[in-house]
């Protein structure tokens, strides 16, 4: 089992989770982060530290954000590894509550 960061991510990426991970598997896009499946060591440490409750065990993820899971999966192969916590966007705060984000899924690097 592998954890999958969801839509409650888009807009906000929080960092508290790459923080806390102790094996690097987050990825980074320009406005989400994702899970790489194959490095992620099922430790749950980024659970609790999601602000935005964003991150889910595999077989948990609520069925509204099952696409997430391969999309994680997807974009990990494609973004870079982030492996230190890093200021979000300027304007987070605003996008904690709001539902339905998938469609301002920046699908770039942020390279």
């Amino acid at each position: 089992m592998t954890f999958v960061v969801t839509e409650p991510c888009i807009k906000c990426k929080y960092t508290d989770c790459v923080e806390v991970c102790p094996v690097d598997c987050f990825r980074e896009g320009k406005n989400f982060l994702v899970i790489d499946p194959d490095e992620c060591i099922d430790c749950n440490l980024c659970v609790p530290s999601c602000p935005v409750e964003a991150i889910y065990p595999e077989d948990e993820v609520p069925e509204k954000f099952e696409s997430y899971i391969e999309l994680n999966a997807t974009l990990a192969k494609e973004w870079p590894v982030i492996d230190h916590k890093k200021d979000p966007p300027e304007d987070a705060d605003e996008w904690t509550e709001v539902a339905r984000k998938r469609k301002l899924l920046d699908l770039d690097s942020p390279n």
